[in-house]
C-alpha cells in the first residue's frame, strides 16, 4: 500500500445542490411551496431541556383561577362576547416568566420578553402573506358560504377608531398568550413529539383554557365542541408558521391578532352556524398544511 490513499474524503454536497448518483442519474432537490426562514438566533435561544410543559400548563391554569372566579361571580363582559375572564390573557407569559427565572435567572426572562418583537427571524418575507391574510381569508370564506347556504348573517362592522384601539389591545393580549404558548412551551413539546402532534396537544390545552371564557359566555356544548376543533386547527397552523418563520413569536402574535378580528367585524362573536363552518374550514386548512409540508416538522 503506497503512502497516498486512493480514497478521497467524502464531502456533503452544498444545500440545494443536485444529487448526482453513480449510475449517471441525478435527483433534483425538493423545494417547499414557500422558502423557509432560517432561525439565525438558534444559538441564543433559552435551553429547552429542563422545561416542563406540564408544569407550565398547570401554572397557567392556576394563575387563571382568580379571573375565572371574578367572571363567574360578576358576569361582567369586557366586550360583547368577551367575558372578564379574558383578563387572564397575561397568565401564559406570567407562567413562562416564572419558570424561566427559576430555570435560568433574570437573563432567561429578558430573553423570553425580547421575543415579543423578534420579526428579524422572519427571513423569507413571503410568510407575512399567510401570517396576515390566513384568518381574514377564513372569515371571508365563512361569511360567503353562509350567504350561499342561506344562513342568517350578521352585518360586518368596521368602526375605524374603535378598530385601531382594539387591534392594539389585541396585540398586547396576543403577546400575553404567545410568549407562553409558543415562546416557552412549544419547543420542548416538539422535542418530544413531531410538530403536528405537538400542535394538536398544545391546541387541546389552549382550547381547554379558553373554555373558561366560552362557558361564561353561555355557549352550548355543541358550540364549545366546534370551538375546540377550531382552536386545535389554528394551533397546528400556528406551529406551521412558527417553524417556517425562524420560530418567530412576533409572527404568531400577528396571526393571533388577525384571528381576533371577528370580534371587531362581528360584535358578539360568531353564531353557532358560523362557528361550525369556520371550524371545518380551519380543519381542512390544517390538514392541507400537514400533508404538503409533512407532519414531522411542518416545514422543509
Amino acid at each position: 500500500m503506497n503512502g497516498h490513499s486512493s480514497l478521497k474524503p467524502w464531502r456533503e454536497p452544498p444545500r440545494g445542490a443536485a444529487d448526482h448518483r453513480g449510475d449517471g442519474s441525478k435527483q433534483e432537490p425538493k423545494t417547499p411551496p414557500f422558502p423557509r426562514s432560517v432561525d439565525d438566533n438558534s444559538s441564543k435561544t433559552i435551553t429547552t431541556q429542563r422545561r416542563s410543559p406540564l408544569m407550565f400548563f398547570l401554572l397557567v391554569f392556576a394563575l387563571s383561577i382568580p379571573f375565572a372566579l371574578i367572571g363567574a361571580v360578576t358576569g361582567l363582559q369586557l366586550f360583547p362576547g368577551i367575558p372578564v375572564v379574558a383578563l387572564a390573557f397575561a397568565c401564559p407569559t406570567m407562567a413562562a416568566a416564572i419558570l424561566s427565572y427559576r430555570e435560568n435567572g433574570t437573563s432567561a426572562v429578558a430573553q423570553l420578553l425580547r421575543r415579543s418583537f423578534d420579526y428579524q427571524r422572519i427571513g423569507a418575507k413571503i410568510w407575512f402573506v399567510p401570517i396576515i391574510l390566513l384568518m381574514p381569508g377564513v372569515y371571508a370564506l365563512t361569511y360567503e358560504l353562509m350567504r350561499v347556504m342561506g344562513f342568517p348573517l350578521a352585518t360586518p362592522q368596521l368602526p375605524v377608531l374603535a378598530a385601531v384601539v382594539l387591534l392594539l389591545a389585541f396585540f398586547i393580549m396576543a403577546l400575553g398568550e404567545e410568549l407562553g404558548w409558543m415562546g416557552y412551551a412549544i419547543d420542548p413539546m416538539q422535542g418530544r413529539w413531531n410538530a403536528f402532534q405537538a400542535g394538536i396537544l398544545l391546541g387541546l390545552v389552549w382550547a381547554g383554557w379558553h373554555s373558561l371564557a366560552i362557558v361564561q359566555d353561555g355557549q352550548s356544548p355543541a358550540f364549545i365542541a366546534w370551538a375546540w376543533l377550531d382552536m386545535v386547527g389554528i394551533r397546528v397552523l400556528a406551529v406551521w408558521l412558527y417553524n417556517n418563520t425562524g420560530k418567530s413569536v412576533f409572527a404568531i402574535s400577528l396571526l393571533h391578532v388577525t384571528g381576533n378580528l371577528k370580534w371587531i367585524l362581528f360584535p358578539g362573536g360568531f353564531s353557532y352556524d358560523a362557528q361550525l363552518i369556520e371550524s371545518l374550514i380551519v380543519a381542512v386548512a390544517a390538514a392541507i398544511v400537514t400533508v404538503v409540508w409533512g407532519p414531522r416538522t411542518l416545514a422543509r
